[in-house]
């Protein structure tokens, strides 16, 4: 029976043969790796990955697209909302493909629903300790903020509230017509490696920073941030006289390990 794509849930589903392949060659899966497949669909991305793995763990809120995958015997299947999803709790447990659960960090893959991917992207953020490495497809324009470098057009909260934490880098270019039905967007593939030594720094009060600061893009941050700085009675120096696009990630970091 064919599967209509469900609006409500964002669907549009991976038919690109080329792409596809040029996906798994990117995340480049091995045998016995814990690899988890966010948003699976209609398999396209997951029969080769399961081919190259020998079994995955996928998460799929559409029961009945969870039905169609609880078939595929190298499949667990989560059926769930990804975002009440416990990453950590998923580490701690075996997995297919390996008999015990142990230290071995969590693959991440996945076709992220554009109407929730940056809610996806923070949810994940929570858990990055328990992480190799994330490879999604996400809309273009997402995927151009979450590399933009400083003082440009797309650099923003998203671009500072990723790249303190993980290196990133565009790696495919997906047009509309690699999807049924095409989006309305380009698409792109991102690598997210979380870095080896992290800044240590209190992430709640970081992200209030970097949201106040980007509150009122086109104004001077000393119209926003400084009254935020003001009213904690900062004693230290920055520059207000900038825009919140024109601050390196590393300056933001350095302000709130200050605070």
């Amino acid at each position: 029976m064919q599967h209509i794509a469900r609006k409500r849930f964002g669907q549009h589903f991976l038919s690109d043969g080329g792409i596809i392949d040029a996906i798994v060659d990117a995340v480049a899966p091995v045998p016995g790796q814990h690899v988890v497949e966010i948003g699976p669909g209609l398999a396209a991305l997951t029969q080769p990955l399961a081919e190259r793995l020998g079994a995955l763990t996928v998460i799929e809120l559409d029961r009945d697209l969870a039905q169609r995958l609880r078939a595929h015997p190298q499949l667990r299947v989560i059926e769930s909302d990804v975002l009440r999803v416990d990453f950590g709790e998923l580490a701690s447990q075996p997995w297919p493909g390996g008999s015990t659960a142990t230290a071995q960090r969590m693959r991440i893959v996945g076709n992220l629903p554009y109407n929730i991917s940056t809610p996806i992207l923070f949810h994940l953020l929570e858990s990055v300790n328990l992480v190799q490495d994330q490879h999604f497809m996400l809309q273009k324009e997402v995927v151009d903020r979450m590399v933009a470098a400083p003082d440009t057009s797309d650099f923003s909260r998203l671009s500072v509230m990723l790249q303190w934490r993980y290196a990133m880098e565009d790696v495919l270019f997906v047009p509309p017509q690699s999807f049924e039905p095409p989006p309305r967007v380009d698409s792109a593939v991102v690598r997210m490696v979380p870095l080896d030594a992290p800044p240590l720094l209190d992430v709640a009060l970081f992200s209030e920073l970097v949201q106040v600061a980007f509150s009122q893009r086109r104004k001077l941050i000393r119209h926003t941030l400084g009254r935020w700085l003001e009213a904690r009675s900062f004693g230290g120096s920055f520059d207000l006289q900038r825009r919140a696009q024109e601050i390196p990630v590393a300056e933001f970091v350095a302000l709130v390990q200050q605070l």
